[in-house]
């Protein structure tokens, strides 16, 4: 399997976190618009409902966005050239068929071409293989791997 840059597959984190802050600003920002021009054309209980949607569809985006900025810091901490020697925190693994990195919880992205399973360090599969070292096998629902290469 060919290998691709640890850096690269940082970098494709930190662009699908930095859009889910922006989307959740931009939403945080439409839903207090919104609130604002339902308080200026509406009265009565209809105003009240209104303003109180606009105030949890708000604070719903502003927790959304709370996350993304706590991802990017995790993101951030990330050392794009440090080579691990374990699997922790940070490491690119290498299977016969699959390639992992420790993170976050984002799912299979695309980098350079490859398939990349981007996983939180608290998943089943990360606990896994954590610590495991090179040429180490582990076992995750009934497949086993092996770690061909660790970045």
């Amino acid at each position: 399997m060919k290998t691709i840059s640890k850096k690269s597959v940082l970098d494709a984190c930190k662009i699908m976190v930095q859009v889910r802050m922006d989307n959740a600003q931009e939403a945080m920002n439409s839903a207090h618009e919104s609130t604002l021009n339902e308080e200026k054309s509406s009265a009565g209980d209809k105003f009240e409902t209104g303003r109180a949607m606009g105030h949890l569809n708000r604070d719903m985006f502003a927790k959304q966005r709370d996350q993304a900025n706590k991802d990017m810091e995790i993101l951030n901490g990330i050392q794009a050239f440090k080579r691990h020697s374990e699997v922790e925190l940070g490491t690119l693994i290498y299977t016969k068929d699959k390639i992992f990195f420790i993170a976050l919880g984002l799912g299979k992205i695309m980098v350079e071409g490859h398939e990349v399973w981007v996983i939180s360090e608290q998943s089943p599969l990360a606990l896994a293989m954590l610590n495991k070292t090179l040429k180490d096998s582990f076992e995750f629902n009934a497949i086993k791997y092996k770690i061909n290469n660790l970045e």
